[in-house]
């Protein structure tokens, strides 16, 4: 099974005292779907490269989430072909080779989850400013501010994923997961709040045309968001709850029948992957345009 270096030995149960029901997920569904996610997370990164109206920093922070969308779906797809390899004979691969492998694949999805978390806060911050501070938005989120936040919060990810994985046999890396997301979860949900509920008294005291046009494009730009973190806590949720089960009841019969469907979790984090692209092209017409010239340009070369 796909597992995760830091829930081997939870996520595996060996004794089934409740006949609890585990629902087995075939391999290719893994890879079918790491595919059709990689594939989509691609698209929308070229589309954004290649249409200068996207060149904003919410444009660019929405382009982060779709790289690390595709770190998922990379990750799930080399994982999983190596194991088809493997069942089938075709590979032997070296126990040293296969744990490095698995160190690597985990240094991706760890960075995932952490980049993703920050670069939906982030995303909500932008959002707030353009909806709280309009006038002075270009002054303050610069494309040199951004790219900024963007080289740091890859640099964290990625230094604190390696971390995590060096000390994976111990609990504090899974209450520093479970911290970190819930604290993601309140910071986003405050903003949100915040903005919902004063963007109409806001907007009141803006007479101008141009500017009420923005503020509904900036409404339109936080809604977008707030779908992409349901889906995100509704896709990645029982992974975290599965960390916190892990934590506070590790031997019980109950949570074991959790535990034995972890891969049914994984499934929903690559469906988080496979679906963020499908928001951005709903909720964005520019986006879904650039999106619908690259696919076509790819249909036209393929034939």
């Amino acid at each position: 099974d796909v597992h995760m270096t830091i829930l081997s030995s939870a996520s595996q149960p060996k004794q089934n005292p409740l006949g609890c029901v585990q629902i087995r997920v075939p391999q290719e569904l893994f890879l079918t779907l790491g595919l059709i996610s990689l594939v989509e997370n691609i698209l929308v990164v070229l589309a954004i490269i290649k249409n200068r109206n996207l060149h904003s920093p919410m444009y660019y922070f929405i382009c982060c989430l779709a790289v690390s969308d595709i770190l998922v779906s990379v990750s799930n797809v080399v994982e999983t072909m190596f194991m088809l390899l493997n069942d089938h004979g075709l590979m032997d691969v070296h126990p040293g080779m296969l744990r490095f492998l698995d160190n690597v694949i985990d240094v991706m999805i760890c960075s995932s989850v952490v980049s993703s978390l920050s670069f939906l806060c982030t995303i909500a911050a932008d959002r707030y400013i353009t909806i709280f501070y309009a006038l002075r938005y270009h002054s303050i989120m610069t494309t040199q501010r951004a790219v900024t936040i963007i080289v740091v919060v890859w640099l964290a990810s990625i230094t604190s994923s390696i971390l995590f994985i060096v000390y994976h046999t111990d609990n504090a890396v899974i209450v520093c997961l479970v911290t970190f997301f819930c604290t993601t979860l309140v910071f986003n949900a405050v903003l949100y709040l915040h903005m919902f509920l004063l963007a109409h008294v806001h907007s009141r005291r803006i007479m101008a045309f141009h500017k009420a046009r923005r503020q509904s494009t900036s409404m339109k730009g936080a809604i977008t968001l707030t779908i992409l973190l349901g889906v995100f806590i509704l896709c990645w949720g029982p992974f975290f709850l599965h960390l916190i089960l892990i934590l506070t009841c590790p031997t019980s019969p109950f949570c074991n029948c959790f535990f034995r469907n972890f891969n049914l979790f994984l499934i929903l984090i690559i469906c988080n992957s496979l679906i963020d692209p499908l928001i951005y092209a709903y909720r964005s017409q520019e986006l879904r345009k650039t999106l619908q010239e690259l696919v076509l340009c790819c249909w036209c070369f393929g034939v």
